[in-house]
């Protein structure tokens, strides 16, 4: 007989409270430092004043991030295991970090102490709630009464129809993480250059194209999300923003009247902060199952 499965994931997966609880995720931290302090992308049941967060960003404080701490990890892997359960872990995408990869060393330790157990795991290939997006996907076949082996199998069949489309506003933090050149990002912003991304196969972010001011941009995603999105119009939206919350608004607005998808069906977060560290604020992008990447 099969036992009960636990889904777990990561911080960067930017899953709401409510559905951490509703649904029994458990998740690891990734965590970040400002001016060498440390702190954690999430705490269980802790709220994040992340405008504030936002605000040292434009400021231009030294943000950087590491890691899920392998020793929390284990600990969380083997309280599960120890209670009888089985293990489903979604990672963040292997193209932006090494955390799964870092984590499947742990895993691989656990398959060889609980032999017995199921413990599966999956590059989602995915970030933020993207991650997140794949993450519901999988809850929703486990309410469904769907087995483990079979949601791993629908998981990894799916994750490459999981589109993000995004834009960042200030091409600083791009330029700070080594994504474009520094004469890139001054002329970009000297021009009021947007670019327009998405995270392709391997998981990794990929330019797609430049447009010259926000609305433009916002616009350009709406427009990739009719090209891509599958038939589907009643499968959940998520949109994430780093702190632009009428741009998210706008984005809901548009996609509602051009793809006549539900508001009740649009989901809007806030970007974490080790995500968002990397994007900056005013970074806006939308996440939905559609026929390619």
């Amino acid at each position: 007989m099969q036992k009960d499965y636990v889904i777990v994931t990561d911080s960067t997966a930017n899953l709401p409270e409510e559905m951490i609880e509703k649904y029994g995720v458990e998740v690891l931290s990734l965590n970040y430092y400002v001016d060498g302090k440390e702190y954690k992308g999430y705490e269980k049941g802790k709220k994040m004043d992340l405008s504030a967060f936002y605000d040292m960003m434009r400021e231009k404080k030294e943000i950087t991030t590491s890691l899920v701490n392998l020793q929390e990890a284990e600990e969380l892997f083997e309280r599960l295991l120890s209670a009888g359960n089985n293990i489903f872990y979604i990672g963040f995408s292997s193209g932006l970090s090494g955390t799964y990869q870092a984590l499947e060393m742990v895993l691989d330790e656990m398959r060889e102490k609980y032999p017995e157990q199921a413990i599966y795991s999956v590059d989602s290939l995915a970030a933020a709630l993207g991650e997140g997006l794949l993450v519901y996907h999988a809850l929703q076949n486990r309410e469904k009464g769907m087995s483990l082996e079979e949601n791993v199998q629908w998981v990894t069949d799916n994750r490459l129809h999981l589109c993000h489309w995004f834009s960042v506003d200030d091409l600083f933090f791009l330029k700070r993480g080594g994504r474009i050149s520094s004469t890139t990002a001054i002329v970009g912003t000297a021009l009021n250059i947007k670019p327009v991304l998405h995270v392709d196969d391997e998981g990794h972010l990929i330019a797609v194209s430049n447009v010259r001011g926000r609305k433009k941009a916002l616009d350009a995603l709406v427009k990739h999300m009719e090209e891509t999105i599958s038939q589907d119009k009643d499968q959940p939206v998520y949109i994430s923003h780093g702190d632009c919350l009428e741009d998210a608004e706008y984005l809901v607005d548009r996609i509602n009247k051009k793809l006549s998808i539900d508001k009740e069906n649009i989901m809007v977060g806030i970007l974490d902060p080790v995500i968002g560290s990397h994007s900056g604020p005013g970074t806006i992008a939308v996440f939905f199952l559609g026929t390619e990447r």
